[in-house]
């Protein structure tokens, strides 16, 4: 574990990361790409969850870059506690070699913002620190929602939970097309609404299911059969009364 001397607290503006991963030269390469970028600055590194999870309550960190398998406390298991009750800090990005990973979507169920592939071009590596820190979620329409289809598709739908009906239909409505891979500009054209209104949407959305972030929104509706694998982006809307 290090932490970066001149850079233990944030400085206006700046983007401070935590970057864990157990082989020193990923961690030296991942943030010396990071540091290179104006803006964002590398606070520490940890060779493993236990290290992250303590580097994350002493620096209090805007984004964790997490390697999900690591020897000790495993990236899950770290991002599980870090983010257990629903914690509005740090945004969690998985790192994995494989993209369709059972524990890539276990992460996002947990709460991570999304995954990066550790081959991630370096301009990609910084956009998705960028989205994440501003408390987007990086929920690709491809890979990230492939993702959740594969592991969905081999489960039986879950209970659709209780919160779902306080929802008002304009609320359901958004959370489909959210579900769907729509971001808030798509979807305020779709219902000819301001992005301003489609946000508030989102966010009372959250609030009244308990999730994090909009990728816990996909995998929730994908899980209580709201959306279904494989269909048409129309056909997965569902419909609701009231």
């Amino acid at each position: 574990m290090s932490v970066h001397p001149a850079q233990t607290t944030d400085l206006d503006g700046e983007i401070s990361i935590v970057v864990a991963d157990d082989q020193a030269l990923v961690r030296a390469g991942f943030s010396a790409i990071l540091e290179s970028q104006p803006g964002i600055t590398v606070c520490g590194e940890a060779a493993d969850g236990g290290e992250a999870i303590e580097l994350v309550r002493q620096l209090d960190p805007d984004v964790v870059l997490m390697d999900i398998q690591m020897p000790g406390v495993d990236g899950l298991a770290a991002t599980r506690r870090l983010l257990k009750d629903g914690a509005d800090r740090p945004a969690v990005l998985m790192l994995t070699t494989f993209d369709l990973d059972a524990y890539v979507y276990d992460a996002l169920r947990a709460g991570a913002s999304g995954f990066l592939l550790k081959d991630t071009p370096p301009e990609d590596l910084v956009a998705a620190v960028r989205v994440v820190a501003r408390g987007d979620a990086l929920i690709a329409p491809g890979v990230t929602r492939r993702l959740i289809e594969q592991f969905v598709r081999s489960a039986p739908a879950a209970a659709a939970p209780d919160a779902l009906a306080e929802l008002t239909p304009r609320e359901a409505e958004v959370l489909m097309l959210v579900a769907s891979g729509m971001s808030n500009g798509e979807i305020a054209d779709e219902l000819v609404l301001s992005n301003a209104t489609v946000k508030t949407h989102v966010k009372r959305i959250l609030s009244k299911l308990g999730l994090r972030d909009r990728v816990q929104a996909v995998v929730l509706a994908y899980e209580a059969g709201l959306v279904y694998p494989g269909a048409p982006a129309d056909d997965r809307r569902a419909t609701t009364s009231g």
